[in-house]
């Protein structure tokens, strides 16, 4: 019975030092993806967008070159690239589960599909007109 009791004690040990550990990779993982930013260029470099780690805009450059565009081509530009630049972000944040959590933990996961949902890939371009 002493053995049985022994064997118990181990386990639960071994339990909370894994939850201990998990704990403590998953502190570093908020704290890396909080340091991160993701950063795109337009295709002409004439705009620039940086995003925080939540994907707000941090930094918008718009070189002289946009002077001749319209308002509507602009905005829709400065959209693709914000777009972009997010996805960039949503990126790294998957480098970040995969090299702290583990892309296959259920931290990972929820991470990794928090940012796919907030951020997703564009639609593809349609053929019809």
């Amino acid at each position: 019975m002493t053995s049985d009791i022994d064997a118990a004690e181990d386990w639960l040990d071994a339990w909370v030092a894994g939850v201990s550990q998990q704990a403590a990779r998953t502190a570093d993982l908020a704290r890396q993806v909080s340091a991160l930013t993701g950063q795109a260029r337009s295709a002409d470099g004439a705009i620039t967008v940086t995003v925080g780690s939540t994907g707000q805009v941090e930094d918008l450059d718009l070189t002289d070159e946009v002077h001749g565009r319209s308002g509507r081509e602009l905005s829709r530009e400065i959209l693709a690239v914000m777009r972009a630049a997010q996805r960039r972000l949503s990126e790294q944040v998957t480098a970040e589960v995969d090299r702290t959590v583990g892309a296959d933990t259920e931290t990972g996961r929820a991470v990794v599909d928090g940012f796919a949902r907030r951020f997703p890939a564009p639609p593809e371009p349609s053929d019809e007109r």
